[in-house]
């Protein structure tokens, strides 16, 4: 295996054992330049999102990905964990239900027409 999907394995057992729901991957590799990965989850509580992305942070920062960092440090509905071409997006379940990024990224995009 490579070293991508090792971490991605990592943070998908992460977020199993701290209950997060409904996590999901969806591989990008044909689909954007931004990463190889997105994993979706979602947390039951504003307490819970929070501790997620912090964990999740916790194990990029200790494989090597050190520049990895949390977007939405002021929402208590939404963090993006961003590990490079590791993306992770933990959503309060209404968030999710209303962005939809399983639906908009499962979708196939030629790369030529995703400009990221």
């Amino acid at each position: 295996m490579d070293k991508i999907s090792d971490l991605k394995n990592i943070v998908i057992n992460t977020l199993d054992l701290n209950k997060a729901q409904d996590i999901i991957t969806i591989d990008l590799k044909d689909k954007s330049s931004m990463a190889d990965y997105m994993i979706i989850a979602s947390g039951t509580s504003s307490r819970h999102i929070q501790s997620l992305s912090e964990q999740v942070l916790e194990k990029f920062k200790k494989n090597g990905v050190p520049d990895s960092r949390i977007e939405g440090k002021q929402s208590n509905e939404w963090k993006l964990v961003d590990g490079i071409d590791l993306i992770v997006h933990i959503f309060h379940p209404e968030k999710r239900k209303f962005y939809e990024l399983e639906k908009i990224w499962s979708e196939f995009i030629p790369k030529e027409k995703v400009m990221i």
